[in-house]
């Protein structure tokens, strides 16, 4: 088993006079890779993806996820060829549904959200290769990537992560990823040729370990949304799970109340050995990169999780 990649994600809210701090400093301790998100309502993609491949040098520069219906393919894949023809080898892009309450709110949530994902990826795709659509649109051949930038699908449902397995060279899974979950993914992606696999998880790393995951919990809070069952289904305690959170006032009050085992399978928490022996477990189970979520203080946080890299 080859070392998987180890990532962090630029956090969407950090203020905007820190990110270039913390973009440079990620890159100073070591990390591989940096993942930025498009989240309706704070920062684009694209531009961040721009500004951090600008500041650093090194890094693989990841963007989970730009949501198919935001875009026009023809345009997306300009701004892809664009970012692959001056950063070349350095941009992934991952590419999704968006969440659908988000996508409803701009009107921009297609009446068949499956095929309007495949038809999308699928067109950028071609235009990235050099190869026109059906109307001759095309990108100019001094426009078109001499080397083609993965596209990744970032998806949960199982048709989704199969399409991504058809048409897609890797996926991005939100978190919380546990080894459970990612072997079922890689199961239902199923994919004829080399796929890779990026895993976001709730990061943190303390020598205090019982510091860690006091820490960690107001992290999880989401989890127990229904977009989340699917990370949910394939683990033992997927039930007592499914009860507590019905019990809970809200998810802050879940987060609190889950059981520490619970935390330590949720994220990637505890000491830095604890959690690179999480990241290996990930890895055994079809991770190629694992990705860090920051909690609390963004740049605090980014010296403590470096020392995984140790």
């Amino acid at each position: 088993m080859s070392r998987p990649a180890i990532g962090v994600m630029l956090p969407r809210d950090l203020d905007a006079h820190q990110v270039q701090t913390f973009v440079r400093r990620a890159e100073e301790l070591g990390f591989d890779e940096l993942w930025i998100v498009e989240d309706l309502g704070f920062r684009g993609g694209i531009a961040q993806a721009g500004a951090v491949l600008a500041w650093t040098e090194r890094m693989r520069v990841g963007i989970g996820i730009l949501p198919a219906g935001a875009r026009n393919a023809a345009f997306a894949a300009m701004e892809l060829a664009t970012l692959a023809q001056l950063f070349p080898g350095r941009i992934d892009a991952g590419i999704g549904h968006g969440m659908p309450d988000w996508m409803r709110a701009v009107g921009a949530w297609p009446s068949r959200p499956l095929g309007a994902l495949e038809a999308h990826v699928t067109a950028v795709r071609t235009l990235l290769a050099g190869g026109a659509l059906d109307s001759d649109v095309h990108l100019d051949s001094t426009a078109v990537p001499s080397e083609r930038p993965p596209l990744l699908l970032g998806v949960r449902g199982p048709k989704s992560l199969a399409l991504s397995g058809r048409i897609a060279d890797g996926t991005v899974l939100a978190e919380p990823v546990t080894p459970e979950y990612a072997r079922a993914a890689v199961a239902r992606i199923d994919a004829a040729s080399p796929h890779r696999l990026v895993a976001y998880n709730v990061g943190v790393v303390d020598a205090d370990a019982a510091a860690a995951l006091a820490t960690a919990r107001p992290g999880l809070a989401a989890i127990g949304e229904p977009d989340w069952a699917p990370h949910i289904e394939p683990l033992p305690f997927a039930a007592e799970f499914a009860a507590l959170r019905a019990r809970c006032a809200d998810g802050a009050e879940f987060a609190r109340t889950m059981p520490d085992e619970w935390v330590r399978q949720l994220a990637l928490v505890g000491t830095a050995a604890q959690v690179r022996a999480r990241i290996d477990e990930l890895a055994g189970a079809g991770v190629h990169s694992s990705v860090f979520i920051p909690v609390g203080d963004s740049l605090a946080a980014l010296e403590s999780l470096a020392a995984v890299l140790d």
